[in-house]
């Protein structure tokens, strides 16, 4: 099978870039509507926050450089239930932000062509992305360059145009706004602004969820290449707002601010030009949620959250069968709410917030359990302490101006985890159906054999997948630790501890009688002890992976130390639990 090839710089920048830059297309209005003429400063204040966020994702997938984001970061430090949580709101997440994305590019664009059905626009749309990215990445990241450096044009050549007509027609217009008084007092429409505001960074979480797609050292420039362009996008477009157009005037057209605004200051051709750009941006931002969902939805497959048969590939290396039900799901969510955007922002504005303030408790977690493990940059304890609140912050703030936004956020997350962790107990839920079967069936002799066979069978391929845990040590009590992790988050009876000895090295024997202890302690997992000689290594894994049939994401280690000689991305997704 070819390899898909890896994205460089501008590439991944592209991808997540065209949904965090497209935010400026409705943030803008939304934050004058709260924080008036002072917009600019709590869009600035999202830029200070973001910064923050920077180091906090960056040490994360420094140190863990697999797809998942939050998720995956969870899942190496406590354990998967807490990750699928994660997981959950990061796919609500994506599933909301393409609905609106989809339907809100159609809308610049039914405001171009009037008589274009926007519904059936939207699902066409949904649909020629879906093939895209079945195409491949490589394939589909031209196309989100494309978009992404139209974008930068478009805007540049709006903040140009508001400048122009500012020195044309003086500043007028912006002393009467800054003279305005506000609804609430500056506090209050500051944080208010702010909490708003903060909606204009989604997509900043999405590199982290294709971070295995990027080539090496990749993933730490998109994170910047995105702060600048939010931290300079945003709050100059808010501004030139606020200096050319009446606050009354932002407020009628929060739909399509920027067209109106373009149209103000360059003439209908400019409004033009910012709503075909608009039409583009946001279907970049789709595309963002096809290539994230894949990541993620590929990685909880791997871990045997999700189904197995979700990861058959294509021979361009794309997953359609994740894309597909990605594909049905949002056009579910579509068609439920009817395109109406309230619903939709209710379920992706908490979601996105707290997958956020997940990202910063798995850095916490890194720090604590994983202090041995290398990583490029660090997040100091108050930096990732104050991004934390001030995302908590903003959540309160949402929440705040729209209490039946949690409402509909839980009518959708309550299911969705429901059915992730009925998932996760499958094994015991397989069980309960054979004592049913066994209860209810026993007079109908031939339905309840042919129902046992198939409940056996299914219960049997789930408990006979083996794990693999590699120890350097003969440290009883760290295996012990392994062995309640392995009951804890693993359908199986079997595992495999595998010691990788130097050449001439022989392990000790009386390590043998505590294990002996320990199958004793375990009844029902079967644990079987291995000695190999060889260098631990990508090299010896894949070579097991393939010998033992087992996939490198059953194996697991605990964290390696500075001295360690490979990077934690290169031993192909074994998972660290200890």
């Amino acid at each position: 099978m070819q390899h898909p090839k890896k994205l460089n710089e501008l590439a991944a920048t592209a991808i997540c870039g065209n949904d965090i830059t497209s935010s400026c297309l409705y943030v803008s209005s939304l934050t004058i509507i709260y924080a008036g003429q002072y917009a600019w400063l709590a869009l600035l204040i999202v830029a200070a926050v973001l910064f923050l966020f920077r180091k906090i994702y960056g040490e994360v997938v420094g140190a863990l450089p697999l797809n998942g984001g939050a998720y995956n970061v969870l899942l190496n430090t406590t354990s998967k239930s807490n990750a699928s949580i994660a997981a959950c709101l990061t796919i609500l997440s994506y599933m909301t932000t393409a609905v609106i994305s989809a339907s809100e590019g159609m809308h610049y664009l039914h405001g171009i062509f009037p008589s274009i059905p926007i519904m059936i626009a939207t699902v066409i749309l949904i649909t020629l992305f879906l093939l895209l990215v079945m195409s491949g990445i490589s394939e589909s990241s031209i196309v989100a360059i494309v978009i992404f450096v139209l974008h930068l044009i478009a805007m540049f050549t709006l903040i140009v145009s508001g400048i122009w007509y500012v020195l044309q027609n003086g500043l007028d217009v912006a002393q009467l706004n800054f003279k305005q008084p506000l609804n609430a007092g500056f506090g209050t429409a500051l944080f208010l602004g702010f909490s708003t505001a903060m909606l204009g960074i989604s997509g900043f979480e999405s590199s982290a969820n294709f971070v295995e797609e990027q080539k090496h050292g990749v993933f730490r420039k998109t994170l910047r290449n995105m702060w600048v362009a939010v931290s300079v996008i945003n709050p100059l477009m808010a501004l030139t707002a606020v200096m050319v157009l009446p606050l009354a005037e932002v407020a009628n057209n929060k739909e399509a601010l920027l067209s109106h605004l373009g149209k103000n200051t360059g003439g209908h051709w400019l409004a033009t030009f910012i709503s075909v750009d608009a039409v583009l941006v946001l279907s970049g931002a789709l595309l963002t949620s096809y290539v994230g969902v894949n990541g993620l939805i590929k990685r909880m497959a791997l871990d045997r959250i999700l189904p197995q048969f979700l990861l058959k590939e294509n021979k361009r290396g794309s997953s359609p069968r994740i894309l597909i039900l990605f594909y049905l799901l949002c056009l579910s969510v579509l068609f439920i709410t009817r395109g109406a955007l309230g619903p939709l922002a209710g379920v992706y504005t908490i979601s996105f917030l707290l997958v956020m303030i997940y990202f910063g408790f798995g850095n916490f977690l890194l720090k604590i359990k994983r202090s041995r493990l290398p990583r490029p940059e660090k997040a100091s304890i108050l930096s990732v302490t104050l991004a934390i609140l001030a995302v908590t912050a903003a959540l309160y703030g949402n929440i705040t101006m729209h209490a039946e936004y949690l409402i509909v956020f839980l009518q959708y997350f309550i299911p969705s985890i429901i059915f992730i962790f009925l998932l996760l107990s499958r094994n015991i839920i397989l069980k309960y159906m054979l004592v049913v079967v066994n209860g209810f069936f026993s007079s109908l002799k031939r339905m309840a054999a042919i129902s046992r066979f198939h409940i056996n069978r299914n219960l049997k391929n789930l408990t006979e997948q083996e794990f693999v845990y590699f120890t350097k040590g003969d440290d009883i009590s760290v295996l012990n630790k392994v062995m309640i992790y392995v009951q804890e988050n693993e359908i199986t009876k079997k595992l495999k501890i595998v010691t990788v000895l130097s050449d001439g090295k022989e392990g000790s024997e009386s390590f043998l009688n505590d294990l002996s202890v320990l199958d004793r302690a375990y009844p029902d997992i079967k644990i079987e002890y291995l000695r190999i000689h060889g260098t631990f290594g990508p090299e010896i894994i894949a070579q097991l992976s393939k010998e033992w049939d087992i996939p490198i994401n059953f194996m697991f280690i605990s964290s390696p130390s500075n001295r360690f000689s490979h990077r934690i991305s290169d031993l192909g997704g074994v998972r660290l639990i200890i």
